[in-house]
């Protein structure tokens, strides 16, 4: 329609938020390499854990970017970030407290922009569009909401689509404000390696590399054809789509869940042998991550599946429908374990998902379930 303002979408990611919530509680330890996550134990007169001390299986959750400056990064296996950075502070997930300064950000955006889309505890999209503000002073008046809410710092990236604003809101971390206009496209976005852009995993980087395309200038310089012939028509289409900056998708500011997940693509191809202990630590945090989501929404699951992908592009799902909903992350974690033993492991892994659909609302406490401690199968 004419006259009608042209989009404007932020994306707001909080920086670094698990390790920063902890900071605020422990800010003895701000300028530290400090990781958070697997069976990590809570500081003992001013003392705290060193990941050189850590022995068991566990992934990372998240890092503070002294940690990442070693090569620390999330989903990391526990006994190989030791090796990386051994003097790094090792603190236990506090997943209370990060809902706690989620809903705060959340609030304190809203107040000012409503049009928000939540995607998970640290990050939300937002529908500027129709505010009157310019697009720096309203990233600056949302930055400094969520500091005088929060006392945390965030990056927001601002553009005309999701896809853009997701990419520019990691460009300047921390504590950055993108806004990418005309001419930003080929100035900030194409120079940056393919796999900057959401959705582009590392196997299709991979297989884009040896195609001779390493960059976004690349991939939306490449003839269609070759696409087609390496990745469908479908995903061909959708490559040149998002190396052009085409994204209409729109901000989806309610929404009632059919099904709740939480998935992984891996950094390299894991093996179901010699990678059990790193898959079986991010199996179990996938589990406590979508027991955390399914809390947030206030709901619980009567069936719960899970998702892979095999080296070969190869999908594989498996759902369990259980008597009763639940939300507990040791109950999830035995349900799909369960699924997990229904399906032949013969090749490698690149992604791993665990899921819960046929929601209700939550009540009073979830069904009893007992813990079991399975691995990955």
């Amino acid at each position: 329609m004419s006259g009608s303002p042209a989009r404007r979408i932020a994306h707001l990611d909080m920086d670094a938020f698990f390790a920063s919530v902890e900071l605020l509680r422990y800010p003895d330890l701000r300028g530290q390499p400090v990781v958070i996550g697997g069976r990590g134990e809570a500081p003992r007169d001013g003392r705290y854990a060193r990941l050189r001390d850590y022995v068991g299986r566990g992934v990372i959750t998240t890092a503070t970017y002294e940690a990442r400056a070693f090569g620390v990064h999330s989903a990391m296996g526990m006994m190989k970030a030791a090796r990386l950075a051994p003097d790094a502070v090792l603190l236990p997930v506090n997943f209370p407290a990060y809902r706690h300064y989620s809903r705060l950000f959340k609030a304190a955006v809203a107040a000012i922009a409503p049009q928000v889309e939540d995607r998970g505890i640290d990050e939300i999209y937002i529908d500027l569009t129709d505010l009157p503000q310019d697009s720096t002073i309203l990233g600056r008046q949302l930055k400094q909401a969520v500091r005088d809410a929060t006392g945390l710092v965030c990056s927001i990236g601002i553009s005309p689509n999701k896809l853009l604003s997701k990419i520019a809101s990691d460009l300047d971390k921390p504590d950055g404000l993108t806004l990418i206009g005309p001419g930003d496209l080929q100035r900030r976005i194409w120079p940056l390696p393919v796999s900057k852009v959401n959705g582009i995993g590392p196997k299709a980087t991979r297989r884009l590399q040896g195609m001779g395309i390493e960059t976004i200038a690349q991939l939306a310089a490449a003839a269609p054809d070759r696409l087609q012939e390496a990745f469908g028509l479908g995903m061909a289409r959708w490559l040149l789509d998002v190396a052009h900056g085409i994204d209409e998708r729109p901000v989806v500011t309610v929404s009632e869940p059919r099904s709740i997940s939480r998935e992984t693509t891996f950094e390299r191809d894991l093996h179901v042998v010699r990678d059990r202990e790193l898959l079986s630590g991010i199996f179990r945090e996938l589990c406590d991550h979508l027991a955390q989501d399914l809390a947030r929404k206030r709901v619980y699951g009567s069936t719960i599946g899970i998702k892979l992908r095999f080296d070969d592009f190869r999908i594989v799902t498996r759902d369990l429908t259980l008597d009763e909903a639940i939300g507990d992350a040791d109950a999830i974690h035995r349900a799909a374990g369960q699924c997990l033993k229904r399906v032949v492991l013969d090749r490698r892994l690149r992604l791993l998902g665990v899921r819960a659909s046929k929601l209700e609302p939550a009540g009073d406490s979830p069904s009893g379930h007992h813990p079991v401690q399975l691995s990955l199968y």
